[in-house]
């Protein structure tokens, strides 16, 4: 469950898509980002533009910030693994690819090793997670709506009775004003 949830906290919203970066999951392969990268480029058939794409300088500067605001008591996180340890050159600079889930599923098909087979299996599961996650909150969504709804009938409702009780106590004013008033006339 821990694994999942690490995932979980690896994807992303880009353009309408859940998606997860390149580097994320060359992390997650125990690969580096240039040879996942190079074997994408080798079957670049079998990835479409709906199950990667590359992103923009902007997407990538908002992805690292939000980054970097998560993760400010570490050092400020690239969104490309170190290629080397020093000098020029220490990052990529190359924009990074997202992979959508079906792309992520592609990404099996080229990736043959055990770790590879078993991380796609929890990647996956995280997905669907995920997925049921929003559905339930969608689910929720629609509850309130509803008792939203219900609740402004009730006030509806409410709002006549404490009018009726207001007219029922008027009334009992007026007639004890009625009973309390001095006689006139001949008395017995």
């Amino acid at each position: 469950m821990q694994i999942i949830r690490s995932i979980q906290n690896r994807i992303y919203e880009v353009r309408g898509e859940r998606v997860m970066l390149d580097r994320d999951l060359a992390a997650l392969y125990e690969t580096e980002t240039k040879i996942l990268n190079l074997a994408v480029k080798r079957n670049i058939q079998r990835f479409p533009q709906d199950f990667m794409f590359q992103l923009t300088k902007e997407e990538t500067e908002c992805l690292r910030f939000q980054f970097e605001t998560l993760d400010n008591d570490k050092k400020p996180l690239r969104l490309q693994i170190e290629t080397s340890k020093s000098g020029r050159g220490q990052y990529s600079k190359y924009l990074p690819y997202a992979f959508t889930e079906q792309g992520i599923a592609m990404l099996s098909g080229i990736l043959n090793s055990d770790k590879a087979i078993n991380m796609n299996i929890a990647i996956m599961r995280a997905f669907v997670e995920i997925r049921r996650i929003t559905l339930m909150q969608n689910d929720l969504r629609a509850q309130f709506h509803e008792i939203k709804q219900r609740l402004g009938e009730h006030d509806v409702q409410l709002s006549a009775i404490y009018d009726a009780i207001e007219n029922l106590l008027d009334e009992k004013v007026e007639q004890k004003k009625w009973e309390d008033r001095q006689r006139i006339g001949f008395k017995k």
